[in-house]
């Protein structure tokens, strides 16, 4: 199964920049081994199981919530059974359909 979560969360308490939040976010999720691509609007991580995912958001809110009086978060997840490695598979897919089109 793959499951795919694009999430943003960093407090909305701490001014304007707010990358080191984030980075801190980010860390675990290296250490926690899950494949994950960042973006500028937010991170998508892809596990196996959702159970997996969610217990991503709670790390998140627990490294953020004792130095954070408010955090923002957004979800989106991707769910598919029998398939695995959507994180990069959906991307060559729409590129392979991209080089047919313009040859």
């Amino acid at each position: 199964m793959s499951v795919l979560l694009e999430f943003a969360m960093f407090p909305t308490d701490k001014g304007e920049s707010v990358s080191p939040y984030v980075s801190k976010i980010i860390q675990m999720i290296r250490e926690n081994g899950a494949t994950y691509q960042l973006t500028p609007m937010g991170t998508i991580i892809e596990t196996e199981t959702m159970s997996e995912a969610l217990a991503i958001v709670q790390q998140s809110y627990d490294l953020l919530e004792p130095d954070c009086d408010r955090v923002y978060a957004s979800l989106k997840f991707d769910i598919r059974k029998g398939k695995s490695q959507c994180l990069t598979q959906k991307i060559i897919s729409v590129e392979n359909i991209i080089g047919k089109v313009n040859k």
